[in-house]
């Protein structure tokens, strides 16, 4: 079988990060006439976006490091192949984190709505901590966490905001916080698995007895789609710049000899422990077909790089890239034993990857330094003062080849930086420029996000929240929490498991609505002296309690079992529907999954049948799905795919078991892919919609 076709097969399977990304600069809109205004103090300018387009971001500093932050339009000049630009955008951005005098103190971000008001603001930094785990050895990731912890002790101002995210983290599961305690305990978290190709989730596991040069390949792409990806959701969020601190020891361009194996899951050919005969060190020396290999991988690695250079400057993102190795004149350990001459070459070609990230990106490599502090110190500075400006190509470039930009200032002593140029459109990318495509609703794309639990967001359970009529005029609140399986989770044994769920449920002027937790049983301990079979939850849990309609604070607690005390901590606002109202209303669906015809029949029989958190089956499962109605309506249920365009109708029985409406649907019939399932219910002065997203597995 072709090994490239099965990396390629598989990274397509991974690219979850890419959907809404383009490889192509600059931005593919109809060309404006930019507008010459300055935008009022304090408001950030809207930059059109044109075929021939192109934004810069510039940094100016004198001698000693320090912005030059004094100078006008009329003291730049910028080329384009040469040739002079009309500036016809121009702003300094000044930020320095501190809220304004007289400001209120800065919001912490406890849900989505949260982040997006927080993060679309002027007056805020972004930067996001990518952990590369695939390419940073354990050592050095514990050796990394100082530094980045003085950072944010040090570095940090209260307004700033900071992301988390690794390579296999969703988009939608990307962590944005303000909170310092909750960064710092991020990066304790953090553990390199550089060469360990060990599966610890469910994707992982679909490639971990590939060969070990395609597993690399793989890895090589799942980082690189997403920071594609994590660019994408960050010029959608804000326009002014965003500092990706990028922590790997750079990507793997080849594999020696020594480092191979038929099967990633053996380990490495040169192991001793691993039952394997070893490789001499000398094997792969000075041989002309590994120097050509290593010639024509990294002409590959680079050409997948573009796109990810493309990307990240058309949405303004830059990429800083910190080795966490420091100062080092080796790639491979003695034990590994890798010749010197391919050690050494591996050596510079991951550190090149890690310059061409930052400085094709306007980025800074931090590099072959022992010290980090002053390269982290220097983010901090690159983001609170730059010059943003814009123009119009006279060139009009429709050639697909790279076109260098050149920024002057008319001032001596000045240090000048900013973005090297762009890659041009080809004639086909204007075409499909021109093809109008529908956007997908909001609604829809909030489902899907919803169907992926991160596997790297250091998360220890799933949750479903659903509503239903309760009693005197309240609602009934569902709470359902399963602990996510290892294989999902990336958990290790010996990391603490989840024995119990605690909620607060509050107001919006702060009344307690409720207190519990599930279980309710003190929570089983894990000492040698525990009853056999007491240890951590296993099975779904079950809560429920009656509110108001209106807004509602929930503060959710994991605890550990034994003496873990609590593992993780949630906060989110949800909105509570009057299921009270005489028009017509619908309760949350549930959503039941049987394998089996006895699990079906027992499913049916059951009016108490705890409801399934996950939203991915397999073609073999049948789904009921269950749901009440409210008012004198009938209901409505049809197949959409993912873009929400209609598919199929699906009939809806009435029932007396469970709801009194139900949906029995198998999914033996539909391809695999992700889909969402509508439910209509029409009233005297409207209808009412819930949307089921679910993922079809082989």
């Amino acid at each position: 079988m072709n090994c490239t076709r099965i990396a390629l097969a598989l990274a397509v399977t991974l690219g979850l990060c890419q959907a809404g990304s383009s490889a192509q600069e600059p931005q593919q809109t109809p060309p404006q006439t930019p507008q010459q205004t300055a935008p009022p103090e304090g408001q950030q300018p809207v930059f059109r976006a044109g075929i021939n387009f192109v934004r810069v971001d510039v940094i100016v500093s004198d001698g000693k490091g320090q912005p030059i932050t004094d100078l006008t339009e009329a003291d730049f000049e910028v080329l384009e192949d040469g040739k002079a630009q009309k500036i016809e955008q121009f702003r300094l951005v000044r930020v320095d984190g501190n809220p304004r005098p007289g400001d209120p103190v800065p919001r912490q971000l406890r849900n989505r709505i949260d982040e997006e008001l927080e993060l679309g603001r002027d007056d805020v930094r972004v930067f996001v901590l990518f952990f590369d785990d695939y390419h940073v050895r354990l050592g050095n990731s514990l050796s990394v966490k100082a530094p980045l912890i003085q950072f944010v002790q040090t570095q940090l101002r209260p307004n700033d905001i900071v992301g988390i995210m690794y390579p296999l983290t969703p988009l939608d599961g990307i962590s944005f916080t303000r909170n310092t305690a909750s960064i710092i305990s991020a990066i304790e978290r953090f553990e390199g698995r550089k060469f360990d190709y060990r599966p610890r989730n469910q994707l992982e596991e679909q490639y971990a007895r590939a060969p070990s040069e395609i597993v690399e390949q793989i890895r090589n792409q799942v980082v690189m789609t997403a920071l594609r990806g994590l660019s994408t959701r960050l010029g959608g969020l804000r326009e002014g710049r965003k500092a990706i601190i990028y922590v790997s020891e750079g990507l793997t361009v080849l594999l020696p000899p020594q480092m191979r194996n038929m099967d990633a899951s053996r380990g490495r050919l040169g192991n001793p422990g691993g039952g394997i005969a070893p490789v001499s060190p000398m094997a792969g020396e000075n041989n002309p077909r590994e120097q050509t290999a290593a010639v024509f991988a990294e002409a590959d690695l680079y050409s997948q790089l573009r796109d990810v250079f493309t990307t990240a400057n058309r949405n303004n993102a830059a990429i800083y890239t910190l080795d966490p190795r420091g100062l080092t004149p080796f790639e491979y350990g003695i034990d590994e034993g890798v010749g010197p001459r391919q050690d050494a070459s591996a050596l510079r070609l991951t550190q090149d990857t890690l310059r061409s990230l930052a400085e094709e990106t306007d980025g800074r490599a931090i590099v072959n330094q022992n010290d980090l502090g002053p390269g982290l110190a220097q983010i901090v500075r690159d983001s609170s003062f730059y010059y943003l400006m814009g123009y119009n190509s006279t060139q009009a470039p429709q050639d697909g080849k790279f076109h260098p930009i050149q920024v002057r200032v008319r001032r001596r002593g000045a240090d000048v930086r900013a973005r090297k140029g762009y890659w041009a459109l080809t004639p086909d990318d204007v075409r499909k420029a021109d093809i109008v495509t529908p956007e997908t609703p909001k609604p829809i794309q909030q489902a899907l996000a919803s169907i992926s639990t991160s596997v790297q967001a250091g998360k220890y359970v799933r949750t479903w929240l659903g509503t239903s009529k309760g009693e005197a005029g309240k609602t009934r609140v569902t709470l359902i929490w399963e602990p996510i399986p290892a294989s999902a989770a990336g958990a290790l044994r010996n990391q603490p498991q989840p024995g119990r769920v605690s909620v607060i449920a509050a107001g919006v002027n702060g009344d307690l609505v409720f207190r519990g937790r599930v279980p309710d049983a003190a929570i089983a301990s894990t000492t040698p002296t525990a009853t056999p079979g007491a240890t951590a939850a296993t099975t779904p849990q079950r809560l429920e309690f009656d509110a108001p309609p209106g807004a509602l604070e929930l503060r959710l607690s994991v605890e550990g079992v034994g003496a873990g005390g609590v593992l993780d901590s949630e906060i989110r606002t949800i909105t509570i529907p009057d299921l009270t109202a005489p028009d017509a209303a619908i309760s949350t669906p549930r959503v039941h999954r049987a394998r089996t015809a006895l699990d079906f029949r027992t499913i049916s029989a059951d009016a108490a049948a705890i409801p399934a958190i996950a939203r991915d089956f397999s073609r073999s499962e049948r789904l009921l799905i269950r749901f009440d109605v409210y008012g004198n309506a009938t209901p409505t249920a049809l197949l959409m795919n993912r873009n929400g365009q209609r598919m199929a109708d699906i009939p809806v029985a009435t029932v007396s078991v469970g709801g009194t409406h139900q949906i029995d649907m198998s999914l033996a019939a539909i391809a695999s892919g992700e889909y969402l399932i509508e439910i209509t219910v029409k009233g005297a002065t409207g209808e009412v919609k819930e949307l089921i997203p679910l993922r079809v597995g082989a």
